[in-house]
């Protein structure tokens, strides 16, 4: 009687790991998903930043600096790098595009440029679905990180190496006022 106690225990045990392990696979699946969605946005938008650039640039010339950063940002080779490296990356031309966009209400020239109109309004709709895409992305991390990090689960993760991953975050400064000097 005693060795089918403990055989049903060890079954449970194996039960509840293999149930735990194919969660954590699904949800790592989930985050991959999110990332990818969020990686079609964010490449579409590396690849208007040229365009808007080339636009700002006849019109703001002497705006040096903000266009050869944003033009720095975009030169390195996008497939090429980790999700980490995407993610950072992607938080600095958020910065840049921020300030180019500002520019445009120093120039009216430029504001009222058929040319810039449209590649500001794809790149505001581009915002809005990378907006929309980080919070479903963050929100795949977080259950990921609750079921990597919370008991009895976090045993199971921790044995068979599932480690928590970072969410997207704002940068500090994005969360302030855009200031554009002259």
């Amino acid at each position: 009687m005693l060795v089918y106690i403990i055989l049903g225990v060890i079954v449970l045990i194996v039960m509840y790991v293999l149930i735990t392990y194919n969660s954590l696979i699904m949800m790592k699946n989930r985050v991959e998903e999110a990332f990818s969605t969020m990686d079609v946005y964010l490449k579409k938008r590396w690849d208007l930043i040229p365009n808007l650039v080339e636009t700002v640039k006849g019109y703001a010339s002497h705006e040096e600096e903000t266009l050869k950063d944003v033009v720095l940002l975009r030169n390195s080779v996008y497939d090429n790098m980790s999700t980490s490296e995407k993610l950072e990356i992607n938080n600095k031309m958020t910065q840049g595009i921020t300030k180019l966009m500002a520019l445009a209400e120093a120039y009216p020239d430029l504001k009222a440029n058929e040319n810039f109109k449209n590649l500001s309004e794809k790149l505001t709709k581009l915002e809005d679905d990378i907006a929309n895409s980080r919070k479903y992305y963050n929100g795949t991390v977080r259950l990921m990180n609750n079921k990597v990090q919370m008991f009895p689960s976090n045993i199971v993760a921790g044995m068979l190496g599932f480690k928590t991953l970072k969410m997207f975050e704002a940068a500090s400064d994005e969360r302030e006022n855009v200031k554009v000097q002259f």
